[in-house]
């Protein structure tokens, strides 16, 4: 089982993405599309009042028939937000993300954001994990114990 904080070493894009809950939702998408992401962390200052993403959007502002360019941020965001240590592990990660429903968890250290994990960093860590397991039972079943 590994942890957070290992999971965050390998990501390929530490960025952790944020906008002001002031800013308009057609800021944010445009900063979605721009880094290709689904998800942006709210932060009034350097606390986190929420999170926003593509769901969000759909959801609360098209369906709604709200204006791009003039909702807020702060009205369509989901809070409060959920989030882990570094030193929680991929699998309790992955409980909470399933059992809640998320796709993103803040990693904070001692209230300080230190990262973001996805589901696609979970599962892509669990996959790898699982692969070394076959790999060493493949090398145990051939005979190759040394």
């Amino acid at each position: 089982m590994r942890t957070v904080a290992s999971i965050l070493q390998t990501k390929a894009n530490p960025v952790v993405h944020r906008i002001a809950p002031s800013a308009t939702m057609r800021e944010a998408l445009e900063l979605m599309a721009r880094h290709n992401i689904g998800a942006l962390l709210v932060l009034d200052g350097e606390r986190i009042v929420g999170i926003v993403t593509e769901r969000d959007y759909a959801r609360k502002c098209v369906l709604m028939d709200r204006r791009t360019h003039e909702t807020r941020v702060g009205d369509l965001m989901t809070a409060p937000v959920m989030y882990v240590s570094p030193e929680e592990s991929n699998e309790n990660c992955m409980a909470l993300m399933t059992q809640h429903r998320l796709r993103h968890l803040p990693v904070l250290d001692n209230g300080k954001l230190v990262g973001l994990v996805s589901i696609g960093d979970l599962v892509k860590d669990i996959i790898s994990e699982q692969q070394f397991v076959i790999e060493q039972l493949q090398h145990y079943i051939a005979g190759d114990r040394a």
